[in-house]
């Protein structure tokens, strides 16, 4: 029984001076391990509310283009395309694509290179690589089209049974 005490005695005098040879340390420690929380907090909420304000203008954009203000709603497109947030420039590029917004192929070219900075899994990548090749054929640059086709179907991509399938016809 004395020795268990003892043993107490001593694990708290060993803590005690641990404590007292290293405050400065500890405190340091501590006010690091704070700041680090406070600071990763800033950041997901300054992200959230990008986040949002990009929902908010995408959504915005829509009602724009529904109402015929084809001009605003394709800059608002764009700057979304130009945040590359991974989830709206798509959609915008889409958006844009599909209403036909921009006629000049060099820009749309740009847009697809952003979008695909953008992404991070090779499914999206794939995708959008597809898109792209569609819309080059489209346009009637079917080797440019056609040479991105191949290189799915050489990767072996989600998308090659269609990849090849637009090759042959």
């Amino acid at each position: 029984m004395d020795t268990e005490i003892n043993k107490k005695i001593e694990l708290k005098d060993k803590l005690i001076n641990f404590y007292n040879s290293n405050k400065v340390k500890i405190y340091i420690f501590f006010i690091i391990v704070i700041m680090v929380s406070v600071f990763i907090t800033f950041l997901k909420v300054k992200l959230e509310k990008k986040n949002e304000k990009i929902a908010e203008n995408y959504v915005k954009a829509g009602i724009l283009l529904n109402s015929g203000n084809k001009e605003d709603s394709l800059d608002i497109y764009e700057n979304i395309i130009i945040s590359k947030n991974k989830f709206y420039s798509l959609l915008a590029l889409n958006k844009i694509l599909e209403k036909n917004l921009i006629s000049d192929e060099k820009k749309i070219n740009d847009f697809f290179e952003t979008v695909e900075e953008s992404l991070k899994t090779r499914d999206q990548k794939d995708l959008l690589r597809f898109k792209k090749a569609l819309y080059l054929i489209k346009n009637g640059e079917n080797s440019k089209g056609n040479a991105i086709l191949k290189s799915l179907i050489d990767k072996d991509s989600q998308f090659k049974s269609l990849s090849e399938e637009v090759i042959t016809k």
